[in-house]
């Protein structure tokens, strides 16, 4: 499988992020590091927004989220028109699923649905090419490919924050990230990238 054309647009991280995202691993995770180290999962998400500047605008600013700092932010995003932009090295955890930051490189497309996606031809390329060359360099499985929404029933979900453990988002639901699976498969298949076994879901208890 062939990288993508990537643009890199990095946002400021500096050792005081740095330092925040160790802050926030040792709390959330137990983990005393704000490296990414052998990445387990893929976390899809879409922006909320119609254009690429407001989400890179919100990503470089470092503002709290949820009380906490660091800011969110995502390694990967997409725009509309196809092009991928990496704004954080996959070597640094980001803030952009709790409970698998530590485990997760995070991919945002530019959207406001789901299906604003699924509807892009351009976009929805780009997206499970960026995916699928993902897996086969970091060596993950389909099964922990994970839209968003799906977070909280991934076996690698970890949270050791009571009021945190429960929370995820509305983007990309498990229906429309079957669709967006088998998508992958396909493409997967026209390059012998191994899937691994199937998903085997958890009861969150949420």
């Amino acid at each position: 499988m062939p990288q993508p054309s990537t643009v890199w647009k990095p946002i400021p991280f500096p050792d005081s992020r740095k330092q925040e995202m160790l802050t926030y691993a040792e709390e959330h995770y137990g983990l005393h590091t704000f490296r990414l180290v052998h990445p387990q999962a893929i976390v899809e998400h879409f922006t909320v927004t119609t254009t690429f500047d407001p989400v890179y605008n919100t990503f470089a600013a470092n503002t709290p989220d949820l009380g906490e700092l660091p800011g969110t932010c995502a390694h990967f995003v997409i725009d509309t028109d196809g092009t991928i932009y990496q704004l954080v090295p996959m070597d640094l955890m980001c803030r952009h699923t709790v409970g698998l930051n530590y485990t997760a490189v995070g991919i945002e497309m530019v959207g406001e649905s789901d299906r604003d996606i699924l509807d892009n031809p351009q976009q929805l390329t780009a997206a499970l090419n960026l995916t699928l060359w993902l897996m086969q360099r970091l060596h993950i499985q389909l099964r922990n490919v994970l839209g968003h929404n799906e977070s909280l029933t991934s076996p690698l979900h970890m949270e050791l924050v009571s009021s945190f453990r429960c929370q995820t988002h509305q983007d990309w639901n498990h229906a429309d990230m079957e669709i967006f699976r088998r998508g992958l498969a396909r493409l997967a298949a026209r390059f012998g990238v191994s899937l691994g076994p199937p998903a085997t879901p958890v009861d969150s208890g949420c």
